[in-house]
């Protein structure tokens, strides 16, 4: 069974191709028919269904409310019917959609996995199914329902398989014996604590869908999300040589997300890849979850950690370059209509409206931006008249840049074991005893496959790099994949044409490794081994750095009161 975006109403859904007159005429019979509100399906309601079912040759569903009532009548063929989209009547966390799904099946399967994606994807009380017999009688019948008790947190292992339904079955409707009514209201009452109570944190709970191979890949991924402040509710992997064209993923892991999701209780899947705004709508309608992929990923996290005005307007920027072409209809009719002098006229639709106005607030965002750069200009100008050499430390995302600054200025620039903890490029002047004074600039992290829309909008940051004497690129020495993130942050240097400025390679976080793995590794590595948290290997990198200045008898630095920002 699958579902559609078909709306309920007061006549006969799907495939009526070829219905006689008298057949459709016993369908809409079927509105008459009621059911009490203990019973799953009443005995005439699933007698007429399967009567009418084996007439058809094709399956008959019913959609029933609470108190027994046929709001809807489904026709399919021999194997399946479409599910009229319910739009999630009842909608909300913790509740159910107050409806459940009686339908036939012709040749005496059991309820699909088709069925059992509906059941969860539209969060039916219940997916009955009934055998229609060869004589048209009701026979054999199944009942499925959501079990709230594999989602209560801590029942289930993140790698186990579990199944999230309670399935009863009996040999005829006369057999099937219990308090329908009661039932669902204990589910729903205990579907709603378990809600609640995955929703304590605030936080919301994502589903990952991996689909690179890369073990690293994933784990970047986490760190990601955690950076984010989402939580991980679970991990779907599929590896496939390409993308699916539609919803990225096949339509069999489709299902495997929708259930793992409900199983779960995610809010919204995030994806290690970047979607396309067709994939993302797509994959959302066939899920019902929130749908975020790699770059809007990382734009929330530079919107979190922007604090100056600068790094603002430059993720702003950012983001509205990406939501432009997923601008749809229903975004765009949040804005509201423009009106007075210049504003009035025939008007235009709605979404042309939006879109007009995210082109104007970026082109006035590259403006500010532009105005900045120029102020940085300014700033930077004065430095080289001064003959002050200029260091910019690089690198990759938390290889522990930030905590470097620190440790060699005795600065407090904000540190944290999270990817892009330093967004807005911060500055500090050294003092040599003969050879006067130096400024070090942190910058912000890079990343594999960083977004082309920040790469953009940050280019007022990374022009800084430009009128650097030397760079310091630092990596964690303790990373198992330091060789593949060094050789991700030279291929950016060279997409900036940064490739011919002077750079010394520091491996921080050798306070993880033993003495001589750290010194096999630099050598190896032509750099210079620091422990940042613990301010070892200092006085080796300062002498390093003014060699690479082609600075004379390196001595260790003082550490002056004074600072200033970029």
């Amino acid at each position: 069974m699958r579902s559609r975006g078909d709306t309920i109403s007061q006549s006969i859904e799907g495939n009526l191709r070829g219905v006689k007159t008298s057949q459709r005429k016993a369908l809409e019979r079927t509105y008459r028919r009621r059911t009490s509100p203990r019973e799953v399906v009443s005995p005439e309601l699933a007698r007429h269904l399967a009567t009418t079912s084996r007439d058809l040759g094709r399956q008959v569903g019913v959609l029933l409310d609470r108190g027994g009532v046929v709001k809807s009548v489904v026709v399919g063929d021999a194997t399946e019917l479409h599910v009229p989209d319910v739009g999630r009547l009842r909608g909300g966390p913790g509740r159910f959609a107050g409806l459940r799904l009686v339908h036939t099946h012709l040749r005496g399967e059991s309820i699909t996995a088709d069925d059992l994606n509906d059941l969860a994807l539209l969060r039916l009380d219940a997916m009955v199914m009934i055998e229609a017999t060869e004589e048209g009688d009701a026979g054999r019948v199944e009942v499925a329902m959501l079990d709230p008790a594999t989602l209560a947190e801590g029942a289930v292992a993140a790698d186990e398989e579990v199944d999230p339904f309670r399935h009863l079955s009996a040999r005829d409707i006369f057999a099937l014996d219990f308090d329908f009514e009661a039932e669902i209201e204990a589910l729903e009452a205990e579907f709603r604590r378990v809600a609640q109570s995955a929703g304590r944190t605030g936080k919301e709970r994502a589903l990952i869908i991996a689909l690179t191979p890369e073990d690293s890949r994933l784990d970047e991924m986490l760190e990601l999300v955690r950076a984010s402040g989402t939580e991980v509710a679970g991990v779907i992997r599929q590896k496939r040589f390409r993308v699916h064209p539609k919803t990225a993923i096949g339509p069999g892991k489709l299902k495997e997300v929708v259930l793992e999701g409900m199983r779960r209780l995610a809010d919204v899947a995030i994806f290690d890849i970047d979607l396309r705004p067709a994939q993302s709508r797509a994959f959302e309608d066939a899920t019902g979850l929130k749908t975020i992929d790699r770059t809007q990923l990382i734009l929330d996290i530079f919107a979190q950690r922007a604090k100056s005005r600068d790094g603002k307007l430059q993720v702003e920027l950012a983001q509205l370059k990406y939501s432009l072409p997923r601008l749809t209809e229903k975004d765009a009719g949040l804005s509201r209509l423009t009106g007075g002098i210049g504003g009035r006229g025939p008007g235009e639709p709605v979404m042309e409206i939006g879109r007009r106005r995210i082109n104007d607030r970026i082109r006035k965002l590259e403006k500010q931006i532009d105005q900045l750069s120029k102020q940085r200009e300014v700033r930077r100008r004065r430095r080289r008249e001064e003959q002050i050499p200029i260091l910019s430390i690089v690198g990759y995302t938390n290889a522990g840049k930030s905590t470097l600054l620190n440790a060699m200025t005795r600065s407090e620039v904000e540190a944290a074991d999270q990817l892009f903890m330093t967004l807005d490029p911060t500055s500090r002047r050294l003092r040599f005893p003969r050879e006067g004074e130096v400024v070090i600039t942190d910058t912000v992290g890079f990343i594999t496959d960083l977004p082309d829309d920040l790469r953009i909008a940050f280019r007022a940051t990374l022009e800084e790099l430009a009128d650097a004497d030397l760079l310091l690129h630092v990596v964690d020495a303790s990373d198992e994949q330091l060789d593949a993130k060094k050789e991700a942050v030279e291929a950016l240097l060279e997409d900036l044409d940064l490739g011919d400025v002077p750079r010394l390679l520091v491996l921080n976080k050798v306070d993880l490794l033993s003495e001589s793995q750290a010194e096999g590794l630099a050598t190896r590595l032509d750099g210079v081994a620091v422990s940042a948290v613990e301010r070892n290997g200092l006085k080796k990198l300062i002498h390093a750095a003014e060699e690479r200045l082609a600075l004379a008898d390196p001595l260790l630095p003082t550490y002056p009161d004074r600072a200033e920002s970029a």
